[in-house]
């Protein structure tokens, strides 16, 4: 018996909106993207906040394309995929000469996004030490590289964003007070997948669309039963996980739609009827 059935299911786009590299219908996302409008073109800083693979990086993506610097440039760090004796220089550079390796002057990402966007994921990790130089260059606009005596002006907005609750890492001192309220001028809080369930299926197409042109399968719709169980399934990787959950079904399914069986496998057993 094909528990997938033989009943494609076909995305109603009814009440969806296209937003940036976003799409959605909930009431929470709409809110969102309303929110993004607003803000967009103000220079203040935005802290975005959400669960592992809600499309942090996306928002800050949108919040740049609407603004007056859209063309210049976006620069996107995660504070906490880079060793800490290398965040620094990162971030703000050095002079030839400032330790070992240093055969010559390079600029940080600071200086890399001038005039544009600089966004710091996963800012929850950044080391107190980096903090206390952070704070400095979103207050005074200014920094120096590492092994640099020359304070450098750079003008970026910033986006930051996390998954840690900030206001409890404050509390415990792990992160600065004075820090946290000069990043979340503009707090945007992004809801869990399992939240915007409606969202679910919209995406779901999205996702086939995108992976029939990458794979180049003619794999079009997905079956009634097998949407069934992944609306019914609570995504604690979000969005990212929906998308790795499609991605497997395409180098599984040979036939034209995704079934139950194409959403099993060692990652995904959880999603099974």
């Amino acid at each position: 018996v094909d528990q997938g059935g033989e009943t494609p299911f076909n995305a109603s786009l009814d009440g969806a909106v296209s937003f940036g590299n976003m799409i959605a219908k909930s009431k929470e996302m709409l809110k969102v993207f309303a929110l993004i409008r607003k803000v967009a073109n103000t220079p203040a800083n935005v802290l975005i906040l959400g669960e592992s693979g809600t499309g942090k990086e996306l928002v800050a993506r949108a919040i740049h394309d609407m603004s007056e610097r859209k063309g210049k440039a976006f620069v996107a760090i995660n504070c906490g995929g880079i060793p800490e004796t290398l965040l620094e220089s990162e971030l703000f550079g050095y002079m030839k000469g400032a330790f070992t390796g240093a055969y010559a002057d390079r600029p940080g990402l600071f200086e890399v996004a001038r005039g544009g966007t600089i966004f710091l994921d996963e800012i929850g990790e950044l080391p107190v030490i980096l903090q206390v130089k952070l704070l400095r260059a979103v207050q005074e606009k200014t920094f120096r590289r590492i092994g640099g005596s020359d304070d450098i002006l750079v003008d970026v907005r910033i986006i930051s964003a996390t998954h840690r609750n900030l206001e409890d890492a404050v509390k415990t001192g792990s992160f600065r007070e004075d820090l946290y309220y000069r990043l979340n001028v503009i707090p945007i809080q992004l809801p869990p997948l399992r939240e915007r369930k409606e969202d679910i299926p919209i995406l779901t197409n999205h996702f086939i669309e995108k992976y029939s042109l990458a794979f180049g399968k003619e794999i079009r719709n997905i079956s009634v039963y097998a949407l069934e169980l992944l609306m019914r399934y609570p995504f604690p990787g979000n969005i990212r996980e929906l998308e790795n959950t499609i991605e497997h079904a395409f180098v599984l399914c040979q036939s034209d739609r995704i079934r139950v069986q194409h959403l099993s496998g060692p990652h995904h057993g959880t999603i099974t009827p």
